[in-house]
Formats: C-alpha cells, structure tokens, sequence
C-alpha cells in the first residue's frame, strides 16, 4: 500500500546523496576539526564581523524597543506628553550606544 500515490515514479529520477559531504557544494564540505555550532564571519578585509552582538548594541537596541512601544502606545490612545517622552527616550537609546562604543563595548 502506498502512502503517496505516484511517489515511486517521482523519486526514481531523484539522486539522493550517500555520504555526508556529497551533496554539498563545492568548497563548502566541512573540513576536520572545525566547529559546525560557531560561525565567525569574515568581511573582505579579514576583520571579525560582530552583527551587532556587543553590549552597546543590545543595550541600544533594547531602549530603543521600548521607546518605539511607549511610542505606538501614546499614539494609539493620542497620550501626546507619553510620545513625546518616548521621543526623547529614543534619543538617549542613542547616545547610550555611542558612550558605550566609545567606553569600548562595542564592535572595533
């Protein structure tokens, strides 16, 4: 009894990989000794690339969150002295990530 009626004639011209690294692309095979769970991202340069995981940004980042959800609130129920802070407080997401990529917890 088959489950998909027709996957036989489907799957006869399909070419599955045996081996691990066989159905990869060209260069990319994982070679020995290199760990699969962490990546580190290389620009042209050569120069680690952070995307943004430093304490500056996280920080940044989450003031801003919550600027930008005081934000829609205050818009939404028309709290106008609430939008206004929240304006204010994106402003300081901002200069709290620059003050702390310059105290060095950003990216180099």
């Amino acid at each position: 009894m088959e489950i998909v009626p027709g996957i036989d004639t489907l799957l006869d011209g399909m070419q599955i990989p045996s081996s691990r690294n066989e159905g990869t692309m060209a260069g990319t095979a994982e070679q020995p000794g290199q760990g699969a769970d962490v990546t580190y991202v290389v620009n042209r340069r050569g120069k680690h690339v952070h995307h943004g995981r430093t304490v500056a940004a996280w920080t940044g980042s989450t003031i801003a969150l919550v600027a930008f959800i005081l934000g829609a609130i205050a818009v939404v129920f028309k709290m106008w002295p609430l939008f206004w802070v929240s304006v204010g407080l994106a402003a300081v997401a901002l200069i709290v990530t620059v003050v702390l990529q310059r105290m060095g917890y950003g990216a180099n």
